[in-house]
């Protein structure tokens, strides 16, 4: 493996193991599609912070997309307190910030290199070459160390309020009842998806990003129905995804972000298939038993 290739692989990885653990909690709380919103819409904060800086690097973009993120999350909150379900609540979201964002890059931003097609694939073939200097590690490359703080802070978080992540995510209700802030978690959980989503957005692009959040949690979920279990599945089917991905793009010569994506898309396939509990090959045994036995 060159070093190129293990830096790419590295961050790929810290991006399906921090998306695999929140995914997990989206799929729990049946909010999928915020994940595919929020990955789309980060692109106007990104776009408004270029305007306003005209510069194409800096914390400043970090700032305008972690914003594009939250303003996302609480417009849908607010459309559904308005008695707009959630869904459409969604879909009006994300696709008028996502649609404002392309319009501004066509007709704003002149011949800076920000575009759609970056916006969606990413550009984690360069990861290597943009590097920062770390006390005690050295040079490495900048996405990744974001990528390793973000999946930190997703770890902290989970870890200390993982009693409360598992009730205000199974029964609203019951927490409410037991004096847990259900309101505040939620606002909490979107701040964590906002965040993992803008860290994975530059280097992998929105179409990875999506696939990282929803896939291996839906995969995982048809292994297991223990959340410690099911959390531990995700981030190692969001990493093998990483890994996996990067090979068949080497194999096929194609997208490397698009590659990691089909992976994900493979490890469900076979979750889908061969899963003990709710896999297809599994159901259809028990079902092939019980007409024995009746018959």
């Amino acid at each position: 493996m060159t070093y190129h290739a293990m830096w790419i692989i590295v961050t790929a990885s810290l991006v399906g193991l921090s998306c695999g653990l929140i995914g997990v909690f989206l799929i729990l709380r049946k909010m999928a599609m915020m994940a595919d919103a929020i990955s789309h819409t980060v692109l106007l904060g990104i776009v408004i912070a270029f305007i306003i800086t005209r510069e194409l690097s800096g914390t400043h973009m970090l700032i305008g997309a972690i914003f594009a993120g939250l303003l996302t999350a609480f417009l849908v909150q607010w459309l559904h307190s308005l008695d707009v379900q959630q869904d459409a609540a969604i879909g009006i979201v994300f696709t008028t910030m996502f649609a404002i964002g392309v319009i501004l890059i066509a007709t704003s931003i002149g011949n800076a290199h920000l575009d759609v097609q970056h916006a969606l694939m990413g550009e984690i073939t360069f990861i290597p070459w943009n590097k920062i200097s770390l006390p005690l590690i050295g040079e490495v490359p900048k996405a990744t160390a974001l990528l390793a703080l973000v999946l930190f802070v997703v770890l902290f978080v989970l870890v200390a309020f993982y009693k409360e992540w598992k009730i205000t995510s199974f029964d609203p209700a019951l927490a409410a009842s037991l004096g847990i802030p259900v309101l505040l978690m939620h606002y909490v959980f979107l701040c964590l998806v906002s965040i993992t989503t803008v860290a994975s957005f530059d280097a992998v692009g929105a179409i990875m990003v999506v696939a990282m959040l929803i896939t291996p949690a839906a995969s995982a979920y048809l292994w297991t129905d223990r959340l410690s279990i099911m959390l531990v599945l995700s981030g190692l089917f969001g990493v093998i995804s990483a890994v996996a991905g990067y090979y068949i793009a080497a194999w096929v010569d194609t997208s490397i972000s698009g590659s990691m994506a089909f992976a994900t898309g493979l490890v469900f396939f076979i979750s889908f298939l061969f899963s003990p509990k709710h896999g297809w090959i599994a159901k259809y045994f028990r079902l092939h038993k019980t007409v024995k036995k009746t018959g």
